[in-house]
């Protein structure tokens, strides 16, 4: 039997009133990422003791001090990363795999760092399970990029940091646009950057609470 089949989805319904009460109803508004939201098996990126937790408007353990992000937040950094369908985009912070997959139906190339193997490792399968084949893996420290991949139209961190690290900056192509949480440990919020004509323009979008970012251009573990 194959990981999923959507004829036996027992969640389809409570996916339609996550996108429609959590997600449509607080102003998203972009059909591409509200129709990859409806169509993604959120409840198979979490652990299968919290399934019935997975369309709840809050964050759900991964392990490893890690968390699968509320669908709302997952929804609006996915909205402001403005995917058209042909982009490379670069992902710090594998976690779960949720947001990898998203990310997967809306553009081109996702190429995926995490810094936990065993997290990756599971996100992989579950990932190659559903059929996509369009995102490249990596162990490692997010902070620094993927230089070898660069540049990327899109760059999402899934952690906050003390400040937009650096390399991501300039692995950003022209015209391309960084979405991430910055501040400390308890207060921080979501920021947009993007590059024009060279020049970097800074967004802030809404308070937010991740993770933090750990890294060599982020908080030491």
């Amino acid at each position: 039997m194959s990981l999923y089949s959507p004829e036996r989805d027992i969640y389809r319904r409570a996916r339609e009133r996550m996108v429609s009460q959590q997600i449509a109803a607080r102003g998203i508004t972009d059909e591409r990422v509200l129709e990859a939201m409806r169509r993604i098996p959120r409840h198979l990126f979490v652990e299968e003791a919290l399934r019935d937790q997975a369309y709840a408007d809050h964050p759900l353990p991964i392990g490893y001090g890690q968390t699968i992000s509320q669908p709302y937040i997952v929804a609006l950094m996915t909205e402001a990363l403005e995917l058209r369908g042909p982009e490379k985009v670069l992902e710090v912070g594998t976690g779960s795999g949720y947001q990898t997959a998203i990310l997967a139906e809306l553009a081109r190339w996702v190429y995926s760092i995490e810094r936990h193997a065993p997290l990756l490792e599971r996100a992989r399968r579950v990932l190659e399970a559903l059929g996509y084949d369009n995102v490249f893996f990596r162990v490692g420290d997010g902070t620094r990029g993927w230089p070898e991949a660069a540049p990327f139209d899109a760059i999402i961190v899934t952690a906050a940091g003390p400040r937009v690290p650096e390399p991501l900056l300039e692995q950003l192509a022209e015209g391309g646009r960084l979405v991430m949480p910055v501040g400390d440990e308890w207060s921080q919020v979501l920021v947009k950057v993007v590059k024009r004509g060279g020049t970097f323009h800074r967004q802030t979008l809404e308070p937010v609470r991740f993770v933090k970012l750990v890294g060599e251009y982020g908080f030491e573990e």
